[in-house]
């Protein structure tokens, strides 16, 4: 049977292009959303079997309905109003949609209270469409998992042609689900690079804010130190829009308070076409050998992002120094805040669950490991042991350097030596030395390879300055337009 939909109803559908359709009546967002499902039918679970998507909120439609009704009523909240939002599958829902961090020992968790970020996309109206598959755990499972690959879902593929492409972690289905249009946006979450390698390789505008930024109540926790939820879209305009919907202090995160004052509800007022003009950029491009023979990168596609913002009048400081870029970071913090966050998670959750500590989870899919250990569970094995307590000096000590490496002799200390708004990177090869100092990174399309591959870059600053690199990266993109659409089949 061939669904006839409205001759609006396209692949790319920004959110201002989806507003006036939406106001002139072109258009109901009830219909918006079967166009999406649709999509998701025809080319995540069959064609190509993209398989970003884990589940569908089976109230979606009924929402729409709602909304639809309420537009005409009363009109719209905002621009959020009616426009479908996918969320990565460790941010809590109360609906009748799962969260479970794509392991299947949490299959049947249904969470009894809404994420907050969950709360305000939901008063600004907009539409949880489903859940994103995830890499496990957020890469937290195993040394030889795939990126996007979780016991729960299976493994997510790039949609740009060739299936053995990387695909980037953690939130892969996250970006995957907005590069191949089966939702307008969508959200992930990042400890280190799990917004930026999914943004860059899949060729769609990933934010990383700064930790705090964004409250962090209701996901499924790996750091509190790095820890931070953030915003996917095709272009930068939609990302910002995003972003502003999420901001907020929340009372039950203290990471949020610094936030207050520093943070914008509207980030829209920065998207000037001539914001690079005059900006003092950066370039690092010193990344390890190990990268440049990765595939990742492509001197061509970078040389001509650097080139176009020269030409928009940015002043750029070619070969800049990051002294602290190459230390070796200790892995104290990963380790020991991972068992502490995850098993105060595990402990609160219903008695009848399977597992209530990382100890029990462990257990669990050894009982399982026909379904959940496809890769084992190695990096699971070496936290079991780890006191709970946060007391250990290797402990302490690998979190106090990370803040000063990062930031007093990382960002802050090569921002002020080279008098610069921003550093730009190649890919997303900065994204640890930001991920330590809990500072923001925006990664916009810079070009495809010969080879289909998608290539981007990084803009990275000091803290609360999303704002700027929004403008930066909003420029860019404006000067190049550089993205296209995966064609799927």
């Amino acid at each position: 049977m061939v669904i006839k939909f409205n001759s609006f109803l396209r692949e790319e559908m920004s959110i201002y292009d989806i507003q006036k359709a939406l106001e002139q009546g072109e258009i109901t967002s009830k219909e918006l959303i079967m166009y999406y499902l649709h999509r998701i039918a025809s080319y995540d679970q069959d064609g190509p079997m993209i398989n970003a998507m884990l589940e569908i909120n089976p109230e979606a439609l009924f929402i729409a309905e709602a909304l639809d009704e309420e537009r005409k009523s009363r009109g719209a909240r905002g621009l959020l109003h009616g426009i479908p939002i996918v969320l990565k599958d460790n941010i809590e829902t109360k609906d009748y949609m799962h969260t479970s961090a794509g392991t299947i020992a949490l299959e049947n968790f249904v969470a009894n209270e809404d994420a907050f970020l969950v709360k305000k996309l939901r008063e600004a109206g907009a539409i949880i469409l489903g859940k994103a598959n995830m890499t496990e755990l957020a890469n937290s499972m195993s040394s030889t998992m795939w990126a996007g690959y979780s016991s729960r879902g299976g493994q997510t593929l790039n949609p740009y042609g060739d299936p053995t492409l990387f695909v980037g972690g953690s939130s892969t289905g996250s970006a995957v689900a907005v590069a191949a249009n089966f939702s307008v946006l969508a959200i992930g979450t990042e400890t280190d690079a799990s917004i930026l390698s999914p943004a860059i390789q899949n060729s769609v505008v990933g934010i990383k804010p700064t930790v705090g930024l964004i409250s962090r109540r209701g996901i499924i926790p790996f750091t509190y130190a790095q820890d931070t939820a953030g915003p996917f879209a095709r272009t930068v305009t939609d990302a910002a829009i995003l972003l502003g919907a999420l901001t907020g202090v929340d009372k039950a995160d203290s990471a949020t308070y610094k936030s207050e004052r520093k943070s914008c509800e509207d980030y829209t007022s920065f998207l000037e076409v001539t914001g690079l003009k005059g900006a003092r950029i950066g370039v690092y491009n010193q990344g390890s050998d190990a990268y440049y023979d990765s595939g990742e990168y492509d001197a061509a596609l970078f040389h001509h992002a650097i080139q176009v913002m020269q030409e928009q009048g940015a002043v750029v400081i070619e070969d800049i120094d990051i002294s602290s870029f190459h230390r070796e970071w200790k892995k104290g913090v990963l380790l020991h805040e991972l068992k502490h966050s995850l098993d105060n998670f595990l402990i609160n959750l219903p008695a009848h669950f399977p597992v209530h500590s990382m100890k029990e989870l462990i257990q669990f899919n050894q009982q399982t490991k026909v379904n959940s250990l496809k890769y084992g569970q190695d990096k699971l094995e070496m936290r079991q042991n780890i006191p709970n307590t946060l007391r250990n000096p290797d402990y302490l000590h690998a979190k106090l350097e990370d803040i000063y490496f990062s930031q007093d002799q990382g960002i802050d200390y090569t921002l002020k030596k080279y008098e610069l708004d921003a550093i730009v990177f190649p890919s997303y090869i900065g994204s640890t030395i930001s991920a330590k100092a809990g500072y923001p990174t925006i990664a916009v399309p810079a070009g495809y390879m010969e080879s289909g591959r998608p290539f981007g870059i990084s803009f990275a600053g000091n803290a609360f300055s999303e704002a700027t690199l929004i403008k930066f990266a909003f420029s860019f993109e404006q000067a190049t337009k550089l993205r296209k659409s995966p064609q799927l089949h």
